[in-house]
């Protein structure tokens, strides 16, 4: 039963070779203007993640990161960084933490929400290129889950909420989407999206 536990604890070689040797890390010495970035997570909450990206032709050609957090952060956006380079915009929009997981070769469990925050900033950095270049943003809709499907109230409805702090609880929130008031079976998804999104945008 021990030996079973402690096994949950084990980071993958390549989590190693990522966190040891990570790579396009975002060095303020060097010369290198982002065409657009983004930032999530928060110092209060132990992670912050700032992601910057250049685009030609609607390809990330380039990418640096900064994060203030663990091993497995650090290895996430390391490998995130590598994988995005080549994609187009909207293929990188849809990079999900379960294929920057696989690609480590697994990560604890207790540490998966680590590799949300390079996928989250990542996202913010694309949102924020093609507002500043007055270009559509269709890949925000097309990623969007569907929570409380009596209310149709989806995870980026509830993340764009607590983002901008229009609901700080998660009575506003009801208040707001009315997630909730139809089966009522969604409670629960809802409650743990909610907190999920406070920590990752420093909320709580």
């Amino acid at each position: 039963m021990a030996d079973s536990f402690m096994a949950t604890w084990v980071y993958t070689d390549i989590v190693k070779d990522h966190f040891m040797n990570p790579r396009n890390i975002w060095n303020k010495d060097e010369d290198w203007e982002p065409d657009a970035f983004g930032e999530v997570g928060s110092l209060a909450c132990g992670d912050q993640m700032r992601v910057g990206i250049k685009v030609r032709n609607n390809i990330i050609y380039d990418i640096r990161w900064l994060t203030y957090g663990c091993a497995s952060a650090i290895a996430s956006t390391s490998m995130m960084s590598e994988m995005v380079k080549g994609m187009t915009l909207e293929e990188a929009y849809h990079i999900t933490p379960d294929m920057i997981t696989k690609a480590l070769g697994g990560l604890p469990e207790h540490k998966f929400h680590c590799s949300v925050l390079g996928d989250k900033a990542l996202r913010a950095a694309i949102d924020s290129y093609l507002e500043k270049n007055n270009l559509p943003n269709p890949y925000k809709k097309s990623i969007a889950t569907i929570v409380c499907e009596c209310r149709g109230v989806t995870d980026q409805q509830i993340e764009e909420l607590v983002k901008t702090d229009k609901a700080t609880t998660l009575e506003q929130l009801q208040e707001l989407t009315g997630f909730g008031t139809g089966c009522g079976k969604c409670k629960e998804k809802v409650a743990h999206l909610f907190e999920e999104m406070r920590h990752i945008y420093g909320k709580s």
